[in-house]
């Protein structure tokens, strides 16, 4: 499995063995925070996805070449925790 942001503000996981597309997140929307500060979610570029501990982390905000700001880290788990 490959995970790969786009500008849209998509996450996508990839099939490695034939690019079918596996799972789809669309970060384009505002999230409430453990820490109260409201993370708006917009384009995704450069640093990739990590993977670490069964957990997917993305950063979604990016504002040059015409990316959409945003302050967000999101982290992606199988079992939503």
């Amino acid at each position: 499995m490959v995970f790969v942001g786009s500008l849209d503000g998509h996450i996508r996981a990839y099939n490695a063995a034939d690019g079918y597309v596996l799972w789809d997140f669309d970060t384009a929307r505002t999230y409430k925070t453990l820490n109260g500060v409201a993370a708006h979610r917009r384009s995704i570029n450069y640093a990739g996805p990590v993977v670490a501990g069964g957990i997917v982390y993305v950063t979604s905000g990016y504002s040059t070449n015409s990316g959409m700001p945003g302050n967000a880290l999101l982290a992606f788990s199988v079992d939503g925790k």
